[in-house]
């Protein structure tokens, strides 16, 4: 059984960082794409980063771009979204999902169609 867990969120000042992680346990992560979305309060979700393992294409939300890096340890089995000069726009609940493989264009395709952690909540405020 795969499971997916995220941890690292909480609250933090604008300007601050974060590291968010996603532990996979039941498969090696290797064989899949990770993705980080997000969903704030009355908003719908929006893909933030992504990471094809095979050919290490990334991709990024325009909005955070030059802020978020995404990586993973395979030894750990973890994927980490590392978050700085974080904004109050960026408060949401921050989920991780393990989807197939796709690329398009030397980017990481984003697809929810996958498993699913039970997401990690981040708080940006004064």
């Amino acid at each position: 059984q795969v499971q997916l867990v995220e941890s690292g969120g909480g609250l933090v000042q604008p300007g601050g960082s974060l590291r968010l992680s996603c532990a996979a346990s039941g498969t090696n992560l290797d064989s899949y794409a990770i993705n980080w979305f997000r969903q704030a309060p009355g908003k719908e979700r929006e893909g933030v980063s992504c990471l094809n393992p095979r050919d290490g294409s990334t991709y990024y939300l325009d909005s955070v771009k030059g802020r978020f890096a995404i990586s993973r340890d395979n030894a750990k089995n973890t994927v980490y979204l590392q978050m700085n000069n974080l904004k109050p726009e960026d408060t949401a609940v921050y989920y991780c999902s393990a989807s197939i493989p796709i690329s398009a264009e030397g980017m990481c395709v984003m697809t929810p169609l996958g498993f699913w952690g039970q997401g990690t909540q981040v708080i940006v405020s004064s």
